[in-house]
């Protein structure tokens, strides 16, 4: 991601975003999830990594991590947990072959746009190990817009993520939906997707 006005917001707001996540982090089901799909001490990249709250679970539970975010407040955070690499780096910067266990990538890519998409999905894809699984959690949609505090925001539908993912060679797994609020204040629909190598 590297819209500098999303970038911006997150900059001004990592610490209220910190605040906001880490309530929502604290039992997350879903990570409980992606974590069990995992070989033991299995290296996992956290992509967009915001403050760290998941990566930092994840280093606890005894895997390797390393985290990423393009907001340079967030990898400071993130880098404050124990066991956790962080460095700033865009999703372009992702390249690699066969060398994570696992992705994480939580309510990131959905700042992408949608005409990239393919191009980092195919990355994230190359950059897993044989077997290796995926997360990506997206809000559910259609086309491209600002939020209320100017984030750029690309909308899928469960149809359209599935294709992309297909497209890049990885299969899905499982699907969860749900509903929460935002950041911005507003509560939206999403959908996070399980797929494997």
């Amino acid at each position: 991601m590297s819209d500098p006005e999303t970038l911006s917001v997150y900059a001004q707001q990592a610490d209220k975003y910190a605040r906001m996540t880490h309530d929502a982090n604290t039992a997350d089901p879903i990570l409980h999830a992606f974590v069990q799909c995992l070989p033991e001490g299995g290296h996992v990249l956290d992509l967009g990594c915001g403050p760290g709250d998941s990566a930092a679970k994840m280093a606890a539970n005894g895997f390797r991590v390393t985290a990423t975010d393009a907001v340079a407040e967030m990898v400071e955070l993130a880098s404050k947990h124990d066991g956790v690499t962080a460095k700033q780096a865009t999703f372009d910067d992702i390249s690699g072959t066969d060398i994570y266990d696992g992705i994480w990538a939580n309510f990131s890519l959905l700042h992408s746009s949608k005409s990239d998409m393919p191009r980092h999905l195919a990355a994230l894809s190359q950059a897993l190990k044989p077997g290796g699984v995926l997360h990506i959690a997206l809000e559910i949609g259609t086309g491209e817009r600002r939020d209320k505090i100017g984030r750029h925001y690309s909308y899928y539908t469960q149809d359209e993520l599935t294709g992309l993912l297909g497209a890049a060679g990885l299969k899905v797994q499982d699907v969860v939906t749900g509903s929460g609020t935002g950041l911005d204040g507003s509560i939206s629909e999403w959908m996070a997707v399980r797929a494997h190598d």
